[in-house]
């Protein structure tokens, strides 16, 4: 598939948050999921918390067992002590609030293609007649430097730019710690994932902004459907005041209880295929609220481009022989693209 036939969306692309503003009591057709993919479509849990790692404790040691563990039971946990200033946290929402709210002209100025997806949307993947979510988000590459693009980030508020640059720098000093765990909770050298990654020099990095509107049928449709993430590592940053996440653990659907100012972590495709399926990049989704709507920010955390990604020899036994094909991250994505979020984790041999 090459590029040229991805400058353009199937359709014309509808602001989910104007719907939400309109009015309306019922939801159009094509946000309306089928049964079985309803925030009912399956058994749904009370919220409770995934498991919580303190990253002082990580970077002394204590807490590699519990994040290794973390990784392999639920694939998602939180993070406190992350060094990330509450002041920051809550600047960094309010900037991305202060965005969406602005008129839909203005936001327009920045709309995305599916050529690259930097910039204003609402709507992943390129396939006609899709059933869509219910979302708006603000897509940016942020590493390498060679693809960031500022003048495609938002112009307002007038401090949004430093205040990302400055959070993204931050983000990433974390994922290099998280990176030394989890390679010592598989008993590797504590470099190994950051050098499988193309080191720090080669490392991918992008946010999402997420907008979550108010929706009339929240029984009905998803904010984001169901899904794991392709790359290494997500952080996000969620809205502690109306909880959304919700993480598959085994058959059921868990409600994720949002620690204030804490950083929720999980595990994407990419650093499943290097742990041979001992880490696990786990499906998640996010519902809806009928009253409030919500902002949330995930940073993506990827290898270089053009490297293969393939299990590390080091954890393949005759008992436990390599279970996915070498494939570069280029490749990967190039398959989500066209299948949209709902593209599955790479396929097992």
């Amino acid at each position: 598939m090459n590029s040229s036939c991805l400058q353009s969306w199937p359709e014309p692309v509808v602001c989910v948050q104007s719907l939400a503003e309109s009015g309306i009591s019922k939801i159009p057709g094509r946000y309306v999921k089928p049964p079985s993919q309803r925030p009912d479509g399956g058994t749904v849990k009370k919220m409770r918390n995934i498991p919580v790692v303190d990253m002082e404790k990580v970077e002394s040691g204590a807490a590699v067992k519990e994040m290794a563990e973390a990784c392999r039971e639920w694939g998602f946990f939180q993070i406190i002590n992350h060094g990330i200033s509450g002041e920051m946290i809550e600047c960094v929402k309010e900037s991305w609030k202060e965005f969406f709210n602005q008129p839909l002209d203005l936001k327009n100025q920045y709309a995305n293609t599916p050529a690259t997806y930097e910039g204003y949307g609402s709507r992943l993947g390129i396939e006609k007649g899709a059933i869509l979510d219910w979302s708006d988000y603000f897509f940016l590459n942020f590493l390498p430097l060679s693809l960031r693009n500022p003048t495609k980030w938002p112009a307002f508020p007038s401090s949004f730019k430093k205040v990302i640059e400055e959070y993204g720098d931050e983000v990433v000093k974390v994922c290099a710690k998280l990176m030394k765990g989890l390679s010592m909770g598989l008993g590797l050298e504590e470099e190994y994932l950051l050098n499988a990654f193309g080191g720090e020099k080669g490392i991918g990095g992008s946010m999402r902004a997420n907008m979550y509107p108010k929706c009339p049928q929240p029984d009905l449709t998803l904010g984001l459907s169901s899904h794991s993430d392709p790359g290494g590592i997500t952080i996000l940053l969620a809205d502690h005041n109306v909880p959304g996440l919700q993480v598959l653990k085994g058959n059921d659907w868990i409600t994720v209880d949002p620690i204030p100012n804490a950083l929720i972590v999980n595990i994407g495709d990419q650093i499943q295929v290097l742990s041979n399926g001992i880490y696990k990049s786990v499906k998640h989704r996010v519902m809806v609220n009928p009253n409030k709507e919500r902002v949330s920010l995930a940073f993506f955390y990827n290898p270089k481009g053009d490297l293969i990604i393939e299990p590390s020899k080091e954890l393949l036994t005759k008992e436990r022989p390599s279970l996915f094909p070498p494939m570069t991250f280029d490749e990967y994505r190039l398959y989500i693209r066209k299948k949209g979020i709902c593209g599955t984790s790479k396929h097992q041999q």
